[in-house]
């Protein structure tokens, strides 16, 4: 089921303002599907004390296709995502932008939904590669999340 453009800017203006510390970020969600989402995180706002990219920013950026990818994909009145585990290596120094990409295939969507309702959860993972603007991977990181029915 594909998102129409209304859908798909509402998302991207959600995922953007999630919250202030995600806004202060300037983390920009770039395009989004049901099952699909790549995400920004510019180098300015987010550099170190040595100026690079700061660590927790690239864990920030390699956390949140998680709510993107929730918003596009599940029923919001019926399930809600939490971190349930998370790991990251970093390759080398982020001196540009960063970018990530997120893929969820619609038997996993579905899978996940029909075993969070018969179950009341489920566990789904999947690993990020964080890429500067030459298409370089800076880090990559190891997702583990696990949706939750409501009221369960």
């Amino acid at each position: 089921m594909a998102l129409s453009e209304e859908q798909k800017t509402l998302i991207k203006a959600a995922s953007d303002k999630t919250f202030p510390f995600v806004e202060r970020c300037g983390v920009k969600t770039l395009d989004v599907e049901r099952g699909y989402c790549k995400m920004m995180m510019p180098l300015e706002p987010n550099l170190n004390h040595v100026g690079i990219m700061y660590a927790g920013a690239l864990y920030t950026i390699a956390e949140l296709p998680g709510g993107v990818i929730y918003l596009t994909s599940f029923d919001t009145k019926r399930f809600y995502p939490i971190v349930k585990d998370m790991a990251i290596r970093f390759r080398r120094p982020a001196t540009t932008d960063i970018t990530v990409e997120i893929t969820l295939s619609e038997e996993e969507i579905v899978r996940i939904e029909n075993t969070t309702e018969e179950v009341g959860k489920c566990d789904f993972e999947w690993d990020v590669e964080l890429k500067d603007a030459n298409g370089e991977v800076v880090a990559i990181s190891h997702n583990v999340y696990q949706m939750r029915k409501i009221g369960a």
